[in-house]
């Protein structure tokens, strides 16, 4: 990520885009707002086309070129992939050669990981294609190779999120028998290695207990991207702050749950077609 091409200051008008699998992504949405509460988003969730953990690297390069490639042709001055999937599987060969700055968000949630660690056990949650990619594994090796991670695929918790399960008994059984090698391993860090899990932090931390710290990766991806669009460090002028969510099959029930949960305003909601 350090890498990207800071923003082009000619475009600063124009919006942040954003996507993900489904609506997961909302909660780097959430964090953007947070951090940059002056710019646009344009947001597009996939949900036609969710999870992508299941997928094949060569079906989400694809996936991801077709929704970056629409968002720049709507005006993005840069992409960030709030989907651990995408950041995994397509960011680092499309992130070479883009036009705009495409940034994901594996390295900021391993650079979190890493501070916040005090007995070198991490653990990591995710679909189960980021967990076979080893991206969260090989970028905190990278920062202290002196760290054990332990990594567990759970590919049950993204369709129970967006089906809006976020404190349900069934949720609560597939989180204990996914947790329970981590909390064997004796993990003081958990990453939350899905733009989706933030919904279920509340009962993640419940499960896990007190003594283990949660990460995701949202606010350190919204930092990243400051320092894109603002690299001295300067303070930004408000804009036109506003939120426009593309959809790729409905999904509004959910999607005004996020909403809800992540405290947003959706200014504009349109359903888009991508791809074939």
């Amino acid at each position: 990520m350090s890498a990207a091409i800071p923003v082009d200051s000619k475009n600063s008008g124009h919006p942040i885009g954003v996507f993900d699998s489904g609506i997961g992504g909302l909660t780097v949405v959430a964090a953007l707002r947070r951090t940059l509460p002056g710019e646009k988003i344009l947001y597009l969730g996939d949900t036609a086309r969710v999870p992508y953990g299941g997928k094949s690297p060569e079906t989400v390069t694809r996936y991801s070129k077709e929704i970056s490639d629409l968002l720049v042709a709507e005006g993005a001055k840069m992409i960030v992939a709030a989907c651990n999937t995408a950041s995994a599987l397509a960011v680092p060969s499309l992130s070479l050669s883009y036009p705009v700055p495409l940034v994901g968000v594996i390295e900021p949630g391993a650079a979190a990981a890493v501070l916040a660690t005090r007995n070198g056990r991490i653990g990591v949650i995710a679909t189960r294609a980021t967990i076979t990619s080893d991206a969260y594994g090989k970028a905190i090796k990278a920062l202290d190779p002196a760290v054990s991670v332990t990594a567990v695929a759970c590919p049950l918790l993204v369709p129970l999120i967006e089906e809006g399960l976020f404190d349900d008994d069934i949720t609560r059984t597939m989180l204990r028998r996914y947790l329970e090698p981590l909390l064997r391993a004796g993990i003081d860090t958990l990453v939350l290695g899905c733009t989706h899990y933030p919904l279920l932090k509340s009962l993640i931390g419940r499960v896990c207990g007190k003594r283990v710290t949660l990460v995701d990766s949202a606010e350190n991806c919204a930092l990243a991207v400051r320092a894109l669009i603002s690299p001295s460090g300067s303070v930004l002028p408000e804009g036109e702050s506003r939120l426009d969510v593309l959809l790729t099959d409905s999904s509004e029930g959910f999607l005004r749950i996020a909403e809800k949960s992540l405290d947003l305003t959706i200014d504009s909601l349109n359903i888009r077609k991508v791809g074939k």
